[in-house]
């Protein structure tokens, strides 16, 4: 019986798929695993490449790119099945890497999703910079991970090994029940890339359930495969949807303090970016602004539902203190230099 369907979207990744795909298919497939892909209406030859290569493998065959979000959201709703995986077409897995994973769901109910410890495909010594051992945000609404706090990258030399409660888990290769997929509403379709995992995981938080990070399982991630860190358009991305995440998730009584601080973050950014002579990724700054404005009162709807259903307000693994201030005034810029050996970011209060 298929407990878990692995689910690759693709677009346009005939060359990811030749490349990562017989790892995924050989690590992940048995009785109780089926491998899936999900193509978002591809016009290279990816189709083509899986009825010749892989004439078995389940593939979902979308009508159009819908991003994603969406791309994900379409497909999940084709499947049948107790756990999903969000792997993204990028990374390269490893024997047994499902294990650790399903064990610790199954012994977990309590837990809605899981992701594994993320290296970088490129160096594989080092954590990638999409999920490394465990996402966070602060209270601003800036994410980092324990392993990477904002560009800084570490090695990874097995001081994130334990298993930890997280904020959030990386979409590159996220382990959730289909259940708890479904009924917080699955990811963002609006989105349409880009923090969407982040705004999910956000409402499982908020509404008792748990997000874990499980090192023992190993995978490798490329990263910026279909867009890199520097290009205007991720800029925009990032920046929109995570203003309308936060827009979407922050609880009432740290509404207006947490925005006031956000723009003027922001303004720094902005200002940092013109004096480095990234006038397009500046522009993309004040694009997202101004787009975040437009969207806003479409999503008053989604924010009323999202505080209505919010059961636990002060979430234990939001950092309750700014991340950008430990690291350009403080000069903390690991997690560890940030949190201490003890790994206990609860321990941090206001």
């Amino acid at each position: 019986m298929v407990r878990i369907s692995v689910v690759i979207l693709n677009w346009n990744g005939k060359k990811l798929l030749e490349q990562f795909l017989p790892s995924v298919v050989q690590h992940s497939s048995d009785e109780e695993c089926s491998v899936i892909v999900a193509d978002n209406s591809s016009n290279d030859d990816s189709l083509e490449f899986l009825t010749i290569h892989y004439p078995d493998l389940p593939v979902i065959v979308l009508d159009k790119n819908y991003g994603f979000a969406d791309g994900y959201n379409k497909a999940l709703q084709q499947l049948d099945t107790e756990y999903v995986v969000l792997l993204n077409s990028d990374v390269e897995t490893t024997p047994d890497w499902l294990l650790p994973l399903i064990s610790y769901m199954d012994a977990h109910p309590e837990v809605a999703a899981v992701q594994p410890k993320i290296r970088s495909y490129k160096e594989k010594g080092r954590f990638e910079y999409a999920g490394a051992s465990g996402g966070f945000i602060d209270r601003y609404g800036y994410p980092f991970c324990r392993g990477r706090i904002l560009h800084v990258v570490e090695e990874d030399q097995r001081q994130y090994d334990t298993e930890i409660p997280v904020f959030w888990a990386t979409g590159a290769c996220l382990c959730i029940r289909k259940k708890d997929y479904t009924e917080a509403g699955g990811l963002d379709g609006r989105f349409f890339a880009h923090m969407e995992e982040i705004d999910l995981c956000w409402r499982l938080n908020a509404r008792g359930r748990r997000v874990m990070c499980v090192p023992s399982s190993v995978v490798y991630h490329v990263g910026g495969a279909s867009l890199n860190q520097d290009n205007p358009k991720k800029m925009y991305l990032n920046f929109r949807n995570n203003l309308l995440m936060i827009y979407k998730n922050i609880p009432q009584r740290i509404y207006h303090s947490t925005f006031i601080l956000r723009i003027f973050f922001d303004i720094l950014a902005c200002m940092r970016l013109l004096l480095k002579g990234n006038f397009k990724s500046a522009r993309a700054v004040v694009d997202a602004y101004r787009d975040f404005l437009k969207m806003r009162p479409l999503y008053k709807p989604v924010r009323e539902e999202n505080l209505r259903k919010t059961t636990v307000e002060h979430i234990p693994t939001q950092y309750r203190k700014s991340i950008l201030m430990d690291f350009y005034f403080r000069g903390k810029r690991t997690y560890t230099a940030v949190f201490g050996k003890g790994e206990e970011i609860t321990r941090n209060e206001n």
